[in-house]
Formats: structure tokens, sequence, C-alpha cells
């Protein structure tokens, strides 16, 4: 399953340069996108965001007709996670179970609005609600996500 570690947002100058936003801590240790159809040649912090040279984007007009494109890895290009630690793709789409055992649904975004990450579950009924991702509200997670059952009316 891909990875989406970014997205081009526009051209950036004539030469066919590319601004990004980044989803990924850290974009340098990739060289290639969307299953080697795009290679990273150089990676430079811009004013408004990551400003990218791709090999296969010689000027503006292609830079601009890429605007959309997310950039992705497979799963396993990802660097292994220490304990306590998860990937957002592996959260979304995980059904959600209260520690009662009730079904709650299943994660369908991760926001971060500055103090930490926010999971978003949408329960069967098509209502959302949002529980902080920290080991009180969200003591387990693999196959299943499990929501302390105080978090989650």
């Amino acid at each position: 399953m891909p990875v989406t570690l970014a997205v081009i947002i526009g051209a950036h100058g004539v030469t066919g340069e590319v601004r990004l936003k980044v989803f990924a801590e850290d974009l340098k240790p990739y060289k290639s996108f969307n299953s080697g159809t795009l290679t990273l040649k150089s990676l430079r912090h811009g004013s408004n965001g990551e400003i990218a040279r791709i090999a296969e984007v010689n000027d503006r007009n292609a830079a601009e007709a890429l605007r959309g494109t997310e950039l992705t890895v497979p799963r396993s290009a990802l660097p292994p996670l220490a304990e306590g630690e998860y990937y957002h793709a592996d959260l979304l789409g995980l059904p959600a179970v209260s520690t009662t055992g009730e079904v709650l649904g299943r994660v369908v975004a991760i926001d971060d609005f500055g103090a930490g990450d926010v999971i978003e579950i949408e329960r069967p009924d098509g209502k959302r609600f949002m529980v902080p991702m920290n080991l009180d509200a969200v003591p387990e997670w693999g196959e299943t996500l499990v929501v302390d059952a105080a978090f989650a009316s």
C-alpha cells in the first residue's frame, strides 16, 4: 500500500522546480516516488514550503501540470517504528472499539492541532467524534484501535 509523503502544490520559478507540502519529518532519504516514475534530484527549504527539483520535470508547464500530484512510496520503504510509535497510514481505516467492547466505527482522519494527534472516528450512523491519540484515550492499537470508554461518548 503506497504512503503519501508529500503533495506538489505548484510550480516554483521557470526551470521546473515544484513547491511541496511535506507530510514526513524528512523527505531527503527518499529518491524515488510513485513506483519509480518521479525522481527527487534536490530539496531545499523555501519561504513558503519545500522546493524540489524532480528529474522528470524540466520547465514551468510540466511543473504546473503536476499540481495536486501526491508523492508516494511503498509502506515497506518507511523506517521501522519504535515502541509506541505509529504511522498515520497504519491507523486510517482501522476499526475502533471501546474498552467495554462497543463497536465505535472506523478511523477516518488524523489531525494535529498543535498539541498532538487527534483521531477522528466515524460511527456506523455517520456521526463523528474525536479522541486524543495518547495512552489514556487509546490504550491499544494494532488490528483494531481500542478507545477508553470514557472518551467514546
